[in-house]
């Protein structure tokens, strides 16, 4: 972990934090977090494609960790993420790069691919596929009190959230995403009362990483990333031509929540998503939750491995 390197570069105004391990001249590898990840989640694939010769670069996305918070964070949108990858690209000299992505970071990612193909060597998503680049609709078909339904009302987190400390929203949330079921509150119940406080950490999981993850969020809040993903979800793109031809592996635990989403375990193990990545594979972790590259390092290491050395 002291090998990872830590720096700023400015994008669009804001200061981004950037963690990088390997060299410069290396073909590059670039991780995109999910929520409530931060660039610490990658920490076991950056050193370990690293040492197999790639360069391993790891931002915190604007609003998210040592990034800054743009000025408006209830005006952001996935579309200001893409944006912002095109520009840190360039400003790292980055010409060309795989994508490595988890949930959040996976509708960047494809849609980056979608917007810059020329750009993009080949990507691999965690715990969500790629979806189709226009309002998603599978949310408005969950309960009232699910999570996302819940985070989506302006105001209604922020209360929920600020009874605690960062470090205690980052545990109920890891607690809650590690399970196989999507949270979901009582109607007279907060999502961060699910979570009671004597239920353990997952084992994968330590306090030490607790503690990385308490002081990032002291710094950033949860204000963007309650809007993205959660309030950005029905952005629409005006993408039409959704093709993505680069080649592109699909990394989900079947022990995943998300599975649970109205129609996406039919859409995963249809392989619907090869009507628009045509050369997409997908692996299934059988013991793999929502956070599966740290659940399951070596293993997930392994699959990204074969898929950059065989992509080069």
């Amino acid at each position: 972990m002291e090998q990872i390197e830590h720096k700023y570069v400015e994008v669009a105004g804001l200061k981004l934090h950037v963690a990088e391990i390997g060299s410069g001249s290396s073909p590059a590898v670039v991780f995109l977090h999910g929520f409530p990840e931060i660039w610490y989640s990658w920490r076991h694939q950056m050193i370990a494609v690293a040492e197999a010769g790639f360069r391993a670069i790891a931002p915190d996305c604007r609003g998210y960790g040592l990034s800054d918070l743009p000025p408006e964070p209830e005006k952001a949108s996935f579309s200001d993420l893409v944006a912002d990858l095109l520009v840190l690209l360039d400003a790292i000299s980055v010409p060309k790069t795989f994508l490595i992505a988890k949930d959040v970071g996976a509708r960047v990612a494809y849609l980056f691919a979608l917007l810059h193909p020329e750009k993009v060597s080949g990507i691999i998503t965690l715990g969500v596929p790629f979806l189709p680049p226009a309002p998603l609709s599978f949310n408005l078909l969950l309960p009232e009190g699910a999570y996302v339904s819940r985070w989506q009302k302006p105001g209604r987190a922020e209360a929920d959230f600020g009874r605690f400390d960062s470090k205690t929203v980052v545990r109920n949330v890891y607690i809650l995403f590690s399970c196989s079921e999507i949270p979901t509150a009582n109607e007279n119940q907060e999502i961060m009362d699910i979570v009671d406080s004597s239920t353990p950490l997952p084992p994968w999981f330590t306090d030490e990483d607790l503690a990385v993850y308490g002081s990032l969020y002291e710094k950033s809040g949860f204000r963007f990333a309650l809007q993205v993903p959660y309030r950005a979800l029905y952005e629409d793109f005006d993408k039409t031509n959704a093709k993505v031809e680069a080649p592109a592996l699909f990394i989900m635990g079947e022990k995943d929540y998300f599975l649970k989403f109205p129609g996406m375990e039919e859409y995963i193990k249809t392989e619907q998503a090869k009507n628009f990545v045509p050369k997409l594979k997908t692996v299934y972790l059988p013991e793999g939750s929502h956070f599966v590259q740290e659940q399951f390092p070596e293993q997930v290491n392994r699959l990204i491995l074969d898929f950059l050395k065989s992509h080069i």
